[in-house]
């Protein structure tokens, strides 16, 4: 029974169901992994008595028969979504000692279906990297390694990919701004999926970018990824953008046929400096998917060059707000004050104690942004230039596209430190294919594909229709079946 962590969803929940396991012998298998991984670093927060209560709540939902997929998984959840009396830090230093005293929507609907939460998942502070090692816990490693190099899980939901690649727990949650699902997803050889914008409740999910945050699972496998999403996603009063639309059943969706599907390989993402092992893997990706059935052209997204630009203008600039709410005042850390002292004291010295140094540096610019003087320059350019990126994506997909098929990142997982102490803008280079899915509230999914040459894992991403994330569900199915992916990491921790 000791391998149970390294089942699937869809395993796990057949098992149950046939009384093959107990969901606390499921649990118990996770609980051990994750004592044997302390080199990961990715649980920032465990939470054993609470998973085995759980368990023990879900195998008696079982035994009554009234055991939705979800009942009895044990999942890690990511440090940004708030747990009830579990701390919820963002992995930062600010929010020390922060206990919410409520449950997030997401988290909230998975527990109401049964499942069991391992623990909080490290991630990069507030969100903000694409490489886990601004966490305040300090970085989180990927299970992957190429001699003995450490190498970084991607971001920010790193400590969710590395969690689920090194079977420490079923699967994870994330949350995707930029790209911080399907990187880390790539990185690790996991399936990381962002759903439409305003199909995951955001409520309770501490706030990035909030036009641009978006929850999601991640997963082993496509069909974990819409069991998941299933129990995930929910309309829910308390958040303003969530769609006032029925969640289908996603696992129905993966019918394996994708006869007649077209999917658009857009021209403007063959980047100058992609490496040729990417560039192959591509073209392999879109021949499996022309044998499975599908038609592939070619498309043109024209102001793809101006979404990373546009994307590091308003994510900031989302940020700067946000973020003006912890200042010491009602909850988490405050600095020591000296005499004499004041409020603006008390301000300045909390944040810059609380927050490091990549957060300070996005509400900086973001600040900056949305200053007076250049808010038309640099913030309302950028609103503008994301209406005509949205705009390329709607042409493409009004003309009979149901898919479009690029790489997930430039390059599979570097070392940990390789990008400390370079310019920023090298490290924000690793969000080039994923930034124009969130800009345009699209659906997309990283689904790993191959090893490259040093036997790292590999992801191609497929961006799909507004809502249709069963359409884009069975296509990215159809690839994981085609690319027959199953390498895992030799176990090293």
């Amino acid at each position: 029974m000791s391998d149970l962590n390294k089942l699937t969803i869809a395993q796990a929940r057949d098992g149950l169901r046939k009384g093959d396991f107990t969901s606390t012998e499921l649990t118990e298998a996770c609980l051990g992994a994750i004592d044997a991984a302390g080199a990961l670093n990715a649980y920032s927060h465990k939470t054993p008595e609470k998973a085995r209560e759980m368990a023990m709540a879900a195998d008696k939902r079982i035994a009554a028969g009234d055991a939705p997929a979800m009942c009895g998984i044990p999942l890690g959840i990511k440090d940004l979504f708030c747990t009830r009396d579990v701390p919820s830090q963002a992995a930062s230093r600010i929010l020390e000692g922060f206990l919410p005293q409520y449950e997030s929507t997401v988290t909230q609907n998975l527990w109401d279906a049964g499942a069991v939460m391992l623990g909080k998942l490290s991630m990069d502070e507030f969100a903000m990297g694409s490489s886990n090692e601004s966490a305040c816990y300090g970085p989180v490693v990927n299970p992957w390694k190429v001699d003995d190099r450490q190498l970084t899980p991607g971001g920010s939901s790193g400590g969710s990919a590395a969690a689920v690649a090194a079977d420490l727990c079923l699967a994870a949650t994330g949350t995707d701004t930029g790209g911080s699902i399907r990187q880390p997803a790539a990185f690790t050889g996991t399936v990381g999926l962002k759903p439409t914008y305003g199909r995951v409740s955001r409520w309770g999910v501490i706030a990035f970018a909030s036009s641009l945050d978006q929850a999601g699972p991640m997963t082993k496998s496509v069909r974990d990824a819409a069991i998941m999403l299933g129990a995930m996603a929910s309309v829910d009063a308390k958040d303003s953008t969530s769609a006032e639309r029925p969640v289908p059943d996603y696992e129905a969706a993966l019918t394996g046929d994708i006869r007649g599907r077209r999917i658009g390989i857009p021209r403007e993402y063959r980047m100058e400096g992609m490496s040729d092992e990417i560039d192959a893997l591509w073209h392999k990706a879109a021949e499996m998917l022309r044998d499975a059935g599908a038609e592939v052209v070619d498309i043109t997204l024209p102001h793809t060059k101006y979404a990373l630009p546009a994307y590091y203008v308003i994510a900031p600039a989302e940020a700067s707000s946000n973020l003006a709410r912890y200042d010491g005042v009602r909850y988490g850390r405050r600095a020591r004050l000296g005499v004499g002292d004041g409020v603006v004291e008390m301000y300045e010295k909390t944040r810059a104690e609380g927050f490091g140094p990549e957060v300070q540096r996005r509400v900086m610019i973001g600040t900056y942004v949305l200053s007076a003087g250049f808010y038309d320059a640099y913030y309302n350019r950028a609103r503008k230039v994301r209406a005509l990126i949205k705009r390329d994506f709607d042409q493409v997909f009004a003309d009979g596209i149901d898919a479009i098929l690029t790489p997930a990142t430039p390059s599979a997982a570097f070392g940990l430190g390789e990008m400390s102490g370079k310019d920023p803008v090298e490290m924000y280079l690793n969000d080039v294919f994923t930034v124009t899915v969130n800009l345009a509230g699209l659906p997309g999914i990283s689904v790993p594909v191959g090893l490259d040459r040093q036997g790292l894992p590999l992801g191609m991403q497929l961006i799909g229709r507004p809502w249709d994330e069963g359409g884009l569900l069975n296509l990215a199915q159809s690839l994981e079946s085609a690319a027959g992916f199953a390498a895992k990491p030799s176990r090293w921790w």
